[in-house]
């Protein structure tokens, strides 16, 4: 059990770093690349990006301590699990209220479901 936990976390904290550094650098071009959106270079609207940036990375970072600090494994999955959970609730609020996003987001929503749904996992088998 404990391996697929390490797998749940490694997962999660590279998803996590991997997307939260990117956007934290460049929001313009990776929200093009990775998810069709065109922002506008407003100060406002990137220091909002980049401030969403920086959760998602600390937060792949804590959930990536959790794989080489065995004490704080429940905290990575639970980091983790309210990351990916709270962009599902997010973005299935955002269906229903201004309509279906396009295929990249979509996409996007089942890896953030899957890798809640797993975390929520390993929470809980950590837990037992």
């Amino acid at each position: 059990m404990e391996i697929i936990k390490i797998v749940i976390l490694s997962l999660s904290s590279l998803l996590l770093v991997f997307v939260g550094a990117m956007r934290l650098s460049n929001p313009i071009k990776t929200y093009l690349k990775n998810s069709g959106i065109k922002l506008e270079n407003d100060v406002n609207l990137l220091n909002e990006m980049r401030g969403v940036s920086a959760v998602m990375l600390f937060g792949g970072i804590i959930t990536a301590l959790g794989i080489i600090i065995p004490s704080i494994s429940f905290t990575s999955h639970v980091v983790a699990a309210l990351l990916f959970l709270g962009f599902i609730i997010g973005r299935l609020i955002s269906t229903a209220v201004d309509g279906k996003p396009n295929k990249q987001i979509n996409q996007g929503i089942l890896f953030e479901l899957v890798l809640g749904a797993a975390n929520v996992f390993g929470m809980v088998n950590t837990l037992v």
